[in-house]
């Protein structure tokens, strides 16, 4: 206990990184130059690599080698160099030294069309070349596909190492990892606020889980679920008000809503099973979660004012977590088949399902906010790692730390 309340005012505490495996890709890539950016070499190449890295990691591009070419912007770069090369689309920029500041400049082109596509620049310290770099790889993957990039967006998840819990928040490719909160006692359920600013999650720090609100910027937190019996699995409402949360206090795990700021608990539904794992629809209109009131666990909705539930899932004898797509298409789950637990996603218009994994012990899915990619926790040879994979199966991607256990991730949203 004192070592969590240590690190509440504390500002986030660096750690070990995730490292990122990537096996897959999409099936028709982009081919993309990066050109090494001008100016202040170093600060570019650094830039450079990360843009390169970034779009590599989302399996939609191929890269185009650079060397021997033009760096730099440039305002009609040698498009028959970069043809004869293969590249659709080019990327040429500066990093350089403005007034005490750094300032960030790249234009993107149509190497087919011979033609610029757009451009930014961007003012900043020394110390932000790499949230630079994700912002340029936001921009070109967006011109490219038409989909919001999330190189930009960050992540959590909870770290167990020599007995030891620790909630790490990181860049979307594992870098930048710091630590939120650290505790002797399991931490869980981590839940992002709509506008990124804050975590919810369970601790057992009080010897019984307990849900709370943390402050990513300040570090202080509140407690937002502290009732009788167990306190779990908070999840935001999309306009940041409310959590729907699951309590005991009433006998069975049931669902209630309850203030972000731990005011006005209000019950949902009243079932005699167990409902558990809540999390609202894009809309703010349902609250999707599993329940084993017909019998054996399977997911339902049920409005926000409550009402009778609708079960949503048929397939299998066994299906949890559901996690609506961000743009309210898909959900994804974790389904038992032939006693393994993998990744399903289900059109929600079709009902239409796809298992996306090969693994056995799938659990806790997180979609990208572009809703491209599904962050989930699965084991390897015994032990807890995170693995991304694309809505469609095609990209893969496994996220760990050396010599410990990788569990509960979160993907935050998209800020500003």
């Amino acid at each position: 206990m004192f070592l969590a309340a240590a690190l509440l005012t504390a500002p986030l505490t660096a750690l070990a990184q995730l490292s990122i495996e990537i096996t897959g890709a999409g099936a028709n890539r982009i081919p993309v130059a990066i050109a090494d950016f001008g100016g202040d070499s170093a600060n570019g190449q650094a830039l450079a690599l990360v843009v390169r890295a970034d779009l590599e990691r989302s399996g939609l591009f191929r890269l185009v080698d650079p060397s021997g070419l033009p760096s730099g912007e440039a305002s009609t770069p040698p498009y028959a160099d970069w043809k004869s090369r293969g590249a659709d689309a080019l990327v040429g920029g500066t990093v350089a030294p403005a007034g005490g500041r750094y300032e960030t400049r790249f234009r993107l082109y149509d190497v087919q069309k011979q033609a610029q596509l757009g451009g930014q620049a961007y003012g900043h310290a020394a110390g932000q070349v790499r949230l630079i770099a994700h912002r340029v790889s936001d921009y070109i993957y967006e011109k490219l596909t038409g989909e919001p990039g999330i190189f930009s967006t960050r992540i959590a998840y909870v770290v167990k190492s020599n007995g030891r819990y620790e909630l790490q928040v990181a860049d979307a490719d594992g870098n930048n990892a710091q630590t939120a909160l650290a505790s002797r006692e399991p931490i869980i359920s981590p839940s992002w606020s709509p506008d990124g600013s804050k975590l919810a999650y369970v601790s057992f720090e009080a010897k019984k889980p307990v849900i709370y609100v943390h402050d990513l910027t300040s570090g202080r937190r509140h407690v937002a679920a502290n009732f009788k019996g167990s306190n779990s699995a908070p999840a935001w409402s999309p306009d940041g008000r409310r959590l729907a949360v699951v309590l005991t206090k009433d006998g069975n795990s049931q669902l209630y809503l309850v203030g972000a700021d731990g005011s006005g608990v209000t019950r949902l539904a009243s079932s005699p099973g167990i409902d558990t794992e809540p999390q609202f629809s894009p809309d703010g209109q349902w609250i999707y979660f599993t329940s084993d009131r017909g019998g054996s666990p399977q997911i339902y909705r049920i409005g926000t004012s409550g009402g009778n539930a609708q079960r949503i899932t048929f397939d299998g004898p066994y299906n949890v977590t559901p996690r609506p797509s961000p743009d309210g298409k898909s959900m994804a789950y974790i389904s038992r088949s032939d006693g393994s637990f993998q990744l399903t996603v289900m059109d929600l218009a079709t009902k239409q399902t796809q298992i996306l994994t090969d693994s056995a012990k799938d659990e806790s899915p997180s979609y990208a906010p572009n809703s491209r990619m599904i962050l989930y926790a699965t084991e390897v040879g015994g032990r807890g790692v995170l693995a991304a994979v694309s809505a469609d199966g095609r990209v893969k991607q496994k996220l760990s730390v050396q010599a410990a256990d990788v569990r509960e991730p979160a993907w935050g949203p998209f800020t500003k």
